[in-house]
């Protein structure tokens, strides 16, 4: 489409309807077509069409689509960085992990429906998954390059590594339990499993079974 006609397009749409004005009023809108048609068949222009906005406003937001359930990601994992390098160096490694996490997944109650919608494109959709695994590798890394710093070691070695994997792992845990357990809280969830990872997984769970009366 050219620029005299999208624009003329965008105009029409907009003679109907306020167009948005913010990111995430255009993610709102595309998060209710997803859930509304599916993510495979929604599309750019539907996107697009629905928020009043053309394709090229669209596209200085987002990459893609498949960026938009994703959202403000990389901003968040600038101030995640910002955060590590706030805390005080006495704070034990996990511990500071633990809290970092914690802020990275601080949502405002209003957001928290949408949120819902964000995570359950993001876990359930397998169009997503490979880009998905981009935005993995970028959070365990800043969770590595933490790590790597508090204990001396290359960002890259094994230890560091072991433990971005660890925490994306039991993040993810904390996101499915979330989503299925209907009044539960995010934060309580991933405060418990990181209190968990920070003590020994193992331990943790032998002290549950022990007092649920399993051998």
């Amino acid at each position: 489409m050219s620029a005299v006609a999208e624009q003329g397009a965008a105009g029409a749409r907009r003679a109907g309807r306020r167009p948005v004005t913010s990111r995430s009023e255009i993610e709102h809108i595309a998060l209710d077509l997803f859930t509304r048609r599916g993510f495979d068949t929604t599309t750019v222009d539907d996107i697009a069409q629905a928020a009043g906005i053309g394709r090229r406003t669209f596209f200085r937001y987002y990459a893609s689509k498949n960026d938009v359930p994703w959202g403000a990601f990389d901003e968040q994992l600038h101030r995640m960085r910002a955060n590590f390098a706030a805390l005080p160096p006495e704070i034990p490694v996990m511990a500071g992990i633990r809290a970092a996490v914690l802020d990275f997944n601080e949502v405002d109650p209003d957001e928290q429906p949408w949120h819902r919608r964000r995570l359950r494109l993001i876990l359930g959709t397998p169009a997503l998954q490979a880009h998905s695994t981009l935005r993995y590798a970028a959070w365990r890394q800043v969770v590595a390059d933490y790590a790597a710093a508090r204990l001396g070691v290359p960002s890259d070695a094994l230890v560091p590594q072991t433990i971005g994997h660890a925490c994306l792992g039991v993040a993810l845990a904390a996101y499915e339990r979330w989503l299925t357990e209907e009044g539960s809280e995010l934060r309580d969830l991933l405060g418990e499993v990181f209190r968990a990872l920070e003590h020994g997984l193992v331990a943790a769970g032998a002290e549950w079974a022990e007092g649920d009366g399993v051998s």
